[in-house]
Parts: C-alpha cells; sequence; structure tokens
C-alpha cells in the first residue's frame, strides 16, 4: 500500500501549485503520487445532484449536505491505491463558522500518513486572492486570513491525534517557490 498524505492551506496560499510542481519533479526521480482533489470529488458528487454549480457554492451548503459530500467524496478517495496526494483545506470557513475538512469519520476512512500545512504570510495571501480572477471568493482581511491559517494548524494537530500522522508545515512565500517544492518533496520521499 502506497503513502496516503492530505496537503492543506487556505484559499490563496498556493498549495496547488507547490504540489503539482513537487508531483513533476518527483516523476522525474521515479517516484510516483497521485494527486486527488478532495473539493474536486465533493463538487462532482453535488453537481451530478443538481446541488451546486460552481465549487464556490459548496461551502453554502447546509452541514448535512457538506457531511454527505465528504462522506462520498472520502469512499472514492479511500479506493485509490498507490501514493496518493489528496489536496484538500484544513477547515472550510462558513457562514456560521469553521467546517472541520476531514471530520473524525472522513479521517478513518483514508488514515494519511501525514498532514501537510502549507502557510505563508497573510498579506501575501491577502495579494493573490485580490489578483485571482479564475475564483469568486468572500471578501476577507489580513486578520481574517491570520485566524483560518491559525485555526488550521489546531485542526492538523487534532488529525493528528486522532490517525496517529504527522504534521508538518511547508512555507511558500512569495518568489521562494522553489524552496517550498524542495521542502514538499523531501517528505514525500
Amino acid at each position: 500500500m502506497g503513502k496516503k498524505v492530505v496537503i492543506t492551506g487556505v484559499p490563496g496560499v498556493g498549495k496547488t501549485t507547490v504540489i503539482n510542481r513537487a508531483i513533476e519533479e518527483l516523476s522525474a526521480e521515479g517516484i510516483e503520487y497521485e494527486p486527488l482533489n478532495f473539493g474536486t470529488c465533493m463538487f462532482e458528487v453535488a453537481s451530478g445532484q443538481g446541488m451546486v454549480r460552481d465549487r464556490d457554492e459548496m461551502r453554502k451548503l447546509d452541514q448535512a449536505q457538506q457531511r454527505d459530500l465528504q462522506r462520498s467524496a472520502a469512499q472514492v478517495i479511500a479506493r485509490s491505491e498507490g501514493n496518493v496526494i489528496i489536496d484538500t483545506h484544513c477547515t472550510v470557513k462558513t457562514p456560521k463558522g469553521y467546517l472541520a475538512g476531514l471530520p473524525e469519520w472522513v479521517l478513518r476512512e483514508l488514515m494519511p500518513d501525514t498532514v501537510i500545512l502549507v502557510e505563508t504570510d497573510e498579506d501575501q495571501i491577502l495579494k493573490r486572492r485580490l489578483s485571482d480572477e479564475t475564483r469568486v471568493r468572500d471578501l476577507e482581511g489580513y486578520n481574517d486570513i491570520l485566524e483560518h491559517q491559525q485555526f488550521n494548524r489546531a485542526m492538523g494537530a487534532a488529525y493528528a491525534m486522532l490517525t496517529g500522522c504527522t504534521v508538518k508545515i511547508v512555507k511558500n512565500p512569495d518568489f521562494l517557490l522553489e524552496k517550498g517544492v524542495e521542502d514538499m518533496k523531501d517528505i514525500l520521499r
């Protein structure tokens, strides 16, 4: 059985960019990972049921609907073989508060080896969000982003307590993508 690695980060931190580069470079070394996006799996289920038209609408669904979507996505991912990177959010900020991106019953299904938190300075995340015209994001300030990253750290620790996995932080600051990619590769090897 391969490794199951959960990689998380707040919207705009650049986790998908780091993941894609690390996977590409590891593949050249003969180390293969299948990238799976937890939100995409959830979206495929939700759109197939006519619940949403785009991914950004999912966080506005009620908790029961989100739980059902999480369960369905976890079942799909749990059947994967080989090394798998599960790209997801540690927490989802909803109008009623933070929702665990990977609740206990999802974690028990996945049983990750490692949870990686991709982080950077809040002001950099804010700039990235404002310049990204491909997504419809809620307007948040520096303190909101700081709170979200801090909450993600706490939730990452809880995930480790439930599964026995390790937790690692990878920094992805502007102009230092290569350093973040190298740190990611070191963990994935």
